[in-house]
């Protein structure tokens, strides 16, 4: 088949899963075109413009094709408008994340219009895939929650098909690596964790510094590597745990490169989230299939990845509470020596094949 795969906000993961597609499936004929990932309120809303009337996505817009995937930041409806060569070719959009589950910040501008074009991208695909069965549920309950709200000519029941049809195909993690092998640590050691997430205030940087503050108040023997993409505005937390868990911190801030990051992983015991927004958990998946036990709050994706034994409790309202239950859950995982979960049912080979099969059902 000849397939145009469209990333709107080419992140990091989006990135890597598109070149999965494209290099596991070979059998098709690809063509590909994204937008850099950077100004997200204007990358949702321009896309379509962007792609349509760019010179360097002109040949490519003009090929025939027998499918389309796009990620749910395209704008699907503007982009057949614009392309009209695009309106009868079977549309896949694939959610790596959705518009209605992020928690609320005061930087927050536009969220409606945001919502409306991955929700117009919905209706107007073929087929939705979600990467997880909270990324689905949260889109059809918070779109259904949007269109109750509006005045008038609408109706939730509009995306009672849609639902009917999406289906849950998580995003591959390929086999990993690291180097040198991983090395059990001594017994009687310090707990090594590591935090993998973007600085961000919605992976919870409020949190991971008062988990660290209680373990530090309990005396528990602990050395942590702070990794995670960083941008421009870094939440002030991240200051104070440097300042206050020096003798603590093993890495603090990216990798160098991408090897390095592996073997970080590898070398700890724990992989520890606070995040108040996750779909997937990608970077978390990473760890525990490189032998880190994963320690998450029982919110968002998390509670279907892994079993509970993996999950401290979540008090939205109370952060000091829920640092205690993650220090318990720390304490207990490393007294019991609790081995990491398989990821079996996430790696690429599992994987793949469903998506070759809902691929082929196109042809």
């Amino acid at each position: 088949m000849r397939i145009l795969l469209i990333s709107a906000y080419e992140a990091s993961s989006h990135k890597a899963w598109a070149n999965s597609l494209m290099s596991q499936l070979a059998e098709h004929d690809w063509s590909y075109m994204a937008l850099p990932a950077r100004h997200f309120a204007w990358r949702i809303r321009g896309n379509a413009m962007s792609f349509a009337f760019d010179p360097k996505f002109k040949t490519l817009l003009e090929k025939p094709y027998d499918l389309i995937i796009a990620t749910s930041m395209t704008d699907c409806v503007g982009l057949k408008a614009f392309c009209p060569d695009l309106q009868n070719i079977p549309w896949f959009v694939y959610f790596h994340e959705n518009q209605f589950a992020y928690p609320a910040s005061a930087q927050q501008q536009g969220l409606v219009e945001m919502q409306m074009v991955t929700l117009y991208s919905a209706l107007a695909a073929d087929q939705c895939i979600f990467n997880s069965q909270f990324n689905k549920d949260s889109f059809f309950s918070g779109a259904r929650a949007l269109l109750t709200k509006l005045p008038d000519y609408v109706s939730p029941d509009w995306l009672n098909v849609t639902e009917e049809k999406a289906k849950v195909l998580a995003v591959p993690i390929s086999q990993l690596r690291a180097e040198p092998s991983r090395q059990k640590r001594q017994a009687g050691g310090p707990v090594r964790l590591v935090w993998s997430a973007r600085w961000e205030y919605d992976k919870g940087p409020d949190r991971l510094l008062a988990i660290l503050q209680e373990l530090k108040r309990r005396h528990v023997p602990f050395e942590i590597a702070i990794l995670g993409e960083q941008f421009r505005t870094i939440p002030k937390e991240f200051e104070q745990i440097k300042q206050d868990f020096s003798e603590y911190i093993h890495q603090f801030g990216y990798a160098q490169n991408r090897q390095d990051y592996l073997n970080c992983l590898a070398t700890a015991d724990m992989v520890l989230s606070t995040a108040l927004h996750e779909f997937q958990g990608l970077a978390v998946l990473e760890a525990v299939s490189l032998g880190c036990v994963p320690v998450l709050p029982n919110r968002q994706v998390y509670p279907e990845l892994f079993g509970d034994q993996y999950l401290y409790h979540s008090h939205n309202a109370n952060i000091q509470l829920e640092a205690k239950s993650a220090v318990d859950l720390i304490i207990k995982i490393n007294l019991e020596n609790t081995p990491a979960p398989s990821t079996k049912q996430f790696q690429t080979k599992c994987l793949l094949p469903e998506y070759r099969r809902l691929i082929s059902a196109m042809s």
